[in-house]
């Protein structure tokens, strides 16, 4: 227990700092947090062998989603222009703390998530604010509703929430205004941006299942 609790402080520190090392480091920042992230997603594969698969998976299908969603369709911009080496382990970072966390995080504030993410996305969309957020809300409902782990849905989306307003803030990454092909407006972040996080968390989920039901 102390170990994992020291690993799960280890994640957020990592998120927190790493951030700041990349936006301010200068020219070894980038390079130095990449390394030390990986080296702890190393560490946290290692040391945790019934969770390998559906870490390696989350590492993988993050890297795809990323290409994807920033370099491909634009939806979002890193600083630099590039994909930064630790934004791939670093969301395998963010699920480990998620998966630490769900059991352990009041009930009735997972449950309040849902009910303050479906006032706080219709008050933007409404406002004409982000109109990305109500299909992203559909699916973090969706999610919720039909997904195996709907407490880790809901821990994740807390907690990238956290990490999107951190980044966006100091100007790590930064979404378009504008949707790009369709011209909806978009908030830097989306305040269902989560939703995304847990679409990941299923996909990884999924590939464990059937690792496990294949090796049965």
């Amino acid at each position: 227990m102390p170990q994992t609790l020291t690993l799960a402080l280890l994640c957020a520190l990592t998120i927190a700092f790493g951030l700041v090392a990349d936006r301010f480091g200068g020219a070894w920042g980038q390079p130095l947090v990449s390394v030390w992230v990986w080296a702890l997603c190393a560490l946290l594969v290692a040391a945790h062998p019934a969770q390998r698969s559906r870490l390696l998976a989350c590492l993988v299908i993050a890297t795809a989603g990323e290409v994807v969603l920033s370099l491909v369709l634009g939806l979002y911009d890193y600083r630099l222009g590039n994909l930064p080496l630790f934004v791939p382990p670093g969301h395998v970072l963010l699920y480990w703390l998620g998966l630490y966390l769900a059991d352990r995080l009041p009930g009735r504030l997972l449950t309040a998530t849902a009910w303050l993410a479906v006032a706080g996305v219709s008050a933007l969309a409404l406002g004409g604010v982000d109109w990305l957020g109500p299909p992203l809300l559909l699916i973090f409902l969706a999610c919720l509703r039909w997904g195996p782990a709907p407490r880790l849905y809901a821990t994740m989306f807390l907690l990238s929430l956290v990490m999107e307003l951190w980044g966006t803030w100091l100007g790590n990454w930064a979404w378009r205004a504008t949707l790009p092909g369709l011209g909806w407006p978009v908030s830097n972040p989306p305040l269902a941006a989560g939703a995304f996080y847990c679409v990941l968390d299923l996909l990884s989920e999924s590939v464990r299942r059937r690792r496990v039901a294949a090796t049965a």
